[in-house]
């Protein structure tokens, strides 16, 4: 806490207050009036700090300013006015544009990137405009290039689902209001190459040759070469979430975040170069500083890259202008200069991350590291020059260990806050972890450099190094998987919120096509279903983790379509202890059968259960299975899918049908079976027809939760069937409006939530 008591350090409190005015101008939204009397103040109180310098006046000027500079970037932006022209629906448009960002190709060969408009036509009237769209291309454009592309302007879509991430709010940060879809590649032409600031596009085929240079001779290990373009360029696009979800779960996903540790690394092998070379120190630093800043803009210019070459620079500065710095004072200097920049950046995770736990590192690592050490601190009345032989070494092995646990405690409390609210997960293994893999990755960073210093040289001698990062990537990536395995090394936890003591809750989830519903009553958590793998991966995952489910009691599968249990090798990865029911009617799906000789493998044994059987979800509550008969046999899944009876309350009762169909219905109705239902949760028959009239007359259900989608036909809600429905007092939630829907069910009474909508409908509605 000594850097807190020293008095040359002005840039925290600058900082602080530019933080503050920003803040405040986010929360606390202004009209024309309020500016101009916002102005005032500013001119009165520059007056008073120009006639009469004072520290709080001065604070009060800065945190002024960047309340208006907010204001001013933030209110009617180039972005807002043209969104606001388009209106809220999809438009086709030809836009001409500048390539302002590096495009990152998909597996489909869709390249996306933020395009700087020129000028955009419509509606036959041609216009220009300086606004920032994002772009979805079949191309192949190069950053700084121009082209002329032919597409749909969309709006950004809102997250569908408890737990995503709202691509809508992050792209509006940066005034990016449309994304343009040129589903073509003829559909684009360009019209120039080779523009754009041309220190970024050095930069950038610098990246290019160095990602080639570390993985030269790793052509048959694309996770070893995916781990080094992540650790040492920090490219992470191009890296598989499979390799990605272990370092997030034993908090070491920062090494792929170019920062301190990467560019402390090229800043000392550049100072041993220059000092070989027997240049002075103000010549090096003056040589150092702006290669660091070349570092920052290969790794792509992220928030830790530059807050690493910042605070690099400051401290290099100061033995240019030999003047002492300050640790704590150069990190609120580049936090400062970076809200200069882009006042955006204080929103952002990577800003609140990276300065978070630096800070947290320079006030608290030494007082952690120095309370360590009182464990194995040599007896304090013997001399240290007393101290021979192997004692020696061990105690100075304590105390480099000592040193580091101090800096990883420091940083894990120091993100910690954030951690939580970002990612719902807590690391306690991430004490460990980092002290063992921190220090091969800098040994791999070293050891990449010493690659791209000698491949141009002697080739052999790069390759050498190469396969000696293969080593090194292969025991890192080895070690975190078995950290990640740890148990209580990680858990996740839901967001705080206000408890309700309900007797259930479930969210439907959109998941498209196909069906993921949890269900959470008591300790006990299920899934019907769990999607495919691709809305697994996006959707069910990620809601997990916010949900804070860190154990699953039980996973049913309905039937045989891959969209509703495509996702079950991946579910089976991130929970191996599964009690799994299937149906076990015969049908014709190879998705059905990888599942269930995949769950064979790991020797997890399928209950079949069929119309008649009933399993508890919690002490209180037993789901009956209604369909199919163990007799059963027909061509079509969708006819042979589960359907689940729910009583929850004594007065609130649940239907699952899945995707079932009329035919279904009618052996329901056949049986004699007591159909009445307060809510039925159904997707879409192949035939595009169920709940039929009939139906309907002995469900008499108040809400259907329905999915709907546009493509193919089959899988949209009837119009006449929606109108029917209201005809009859039917509520009806189809899921490409509402999105996810969330039930509660309390003892008495029940409400259903519309995530995307916010709409509620009660039990007590009429």
């Amino acid at each position: 806490m000594k850097f807190l008591n020293s008095p040359r350090q002005p840039f925290v409190g600058l900082s602080l207050a530019a933080a503050i005015g920003i803040a405040v101008g986010d929360l606390f939204p202004l009209d024309g009036a309020a500016l101009i009397v916002a102005t005032i103040v500013l001119a009165i109180a520059i007056t008073i700090v120009a006639c009469k310098p004072s520290l709080v006046a001065t604070y009060a000027v800065v945190g002024v300013s960047f309340f208006l500079l907010h204001k001013l970037e933030t209110t009617n932006t180039a972005g807002q006015q043209l969104a606001d022209e388009l209106g809220d629906r999809s438009r086709i448009v030809t836009a001409i544009g500048c390539v302002i960002t590096e495009p990152k190709t998909a597996p489909s060969g869709f390249a996306t990137f933020l395009l700087k408009l020129k000028s955009i036509e419509f509606e036959g009237r041609k216009q220009p405009t300086c606004a920032v769209w994002q772009v979805r291309w079949k191309g192949a454009p190069e950053f700084g290039d121009e082209p002329e592309l032919f597409g749909t302007a969309e709006l950004i879509a809102p997250p569908r689902n408890p737990g995503e991430f709202d691509m809508r709010s992050y792209l509006a940060r940066h005034d990016v209001r449309r994304v343009l879809f040129v589903r073509y590649s003829e559909d684009g032409a360009l019209i120039r190459h080779g523009g754009g600031n041309q220190v970024l596009r050095l930069a950038q085929k610098s990246r290019t040759w160095i990602q080639n240079t570390i993985c030269r001779g790793l052509q048959n290990a694309p996770e070893v070469q995916n781990f080094l373009s992540g650790i040492v360029l920090g490219v992470r696009h191009q890296t598989p979430e499979d390799i990605e979800e272990p370092f997030q779960q034993t908090g070491t996903l920062h090494l792929f975040a170019v920062a301190g540790l990467h560019v402390g690394i090229v800043a000392a092998l550049l100072w041993m170069l220059a000092m070989v070379a027997r240049l002075s120190r103000k010549s090096a630093a003056a040589i150092i500083i702006p290669l660091l800043f070349f570092y920052a803009a290969v790794t792509g210019l992220h928030v830790s890259s530059l807050r690493a070459a910042v605070m690099s620079s400051i401290l290099l500065g100061g033995l240019f202008f030999e003047r002492k710095v300050f640790v704590l004072n150069s990190l609120a200097a580049a936090a400062f200069f970076l809200l200069c920049w882009n006042i955006n950046e204080l929103f952002s995770t990577g800003f609140q991350l990276s300065f978070a736990v630096v800070a947290a590192i320079i006030l608290f690592a030494d007082l952690f590291a120095e309370f360590l050490q009182r464990w194995t601190a040599a007896d304090p009345f013997l001399p240290r020059v007393l101290l021979r032989g192997p004692r020696r070494w061990m105690h100075a092995a304590f105390e480099r260990i000592c040193r580091g646990a101090g800096v990883s405690l420091a940083a894990w409390l120091g993100s910690l806050p954030f951690v939580l609210w970002y990612f719902h997960i807590i690391t306690p293994i991430s004490l460990v972890a980092n002290l063992i893999v921190v220090p091969i990755a800098f040994v791999i960073l070293a050891i990449a450099l010493l690659s791209i210093f000698s491949t141009p040289i002697l080739t052999g001698i790069g390759l050498i190094f190469n396969n000696a990062n293969w080593l090194l990537a292969t025991f890192v990536m080895a070690i975190v998987q078995i950290l990640a395995r740890v148990p209580g090394g990680h858990f996740y936890v839901e967001q705080p919120h206000w408890p309700e003591k309900l007797a259930a809750n479930i969210t439907v989830l959109d998941v498209g096509a196909g069906a993921a519903v949890h269900l959470q009553t008591g300790r006990s958590n299920w899934l019907f279903d769990c999607g495919n793998e691709r809305s697994y991966q996006r959707v069910v995952r990620e809601y997990l983790h916010w949900a804070g489910i860190n154990r699953l009691s039980g996973l049913l599968l309905s039937h045989g379509d891959a969209l509703h249990l495509g996702g079950a090798a991946q579910l089976l990865d991130d929970f191996p202890r599964l009690h799994v029911i299937d149906n076990a009617a015969p049908d014709h799906s190879g998705a059905h059968r990888r599942v269930q000789r995949l769950f064979r493998e790991h020797g997890i044994k399928l209950d079949n259960l069929s119309a008649g059987d009933s399993f508890p979800l919690s002490r209180e509550i037993t789901a009956h299975v209604l369909f199919p008969p163990r007799t059963l046999s027909s061509p079509t899944a969708d006819d042979e899918a589960y359907v689940i009876g729910l009583v929850v309350t004594p007065a609130s009762r649940i239907l699952f049908m899945s995707d079932s169909g009329v035919k279904t219905e009618q052996a329901l109705l056949g049986s004699g079976l007591n159909l009445q239902s307060d809510i039925i949760i159904k997707g879409q028959h192949h035939s595009g027809e169920s709940a039929s009239d009939a139906f309907l007359d002995a469900t008499r259900p108040r809400l259907i939760i329905a999915t709907s989608r546009d493509f193919p036909a089959s899988e949209r809600l009837n119009d006449a069937w929606v109108e029917n429905l209201r005809k009859r007092g039917i509520k009806l939630f189809r899921q490409d409006e509402t999105g996810a829907v969330i039930l509660r069910f309390h003892r008495d009474n029940w409400e259903a939530q519309s995530y995307v909508t916010g709409e509620i409908f009660r039990s007590s509605s009429h």
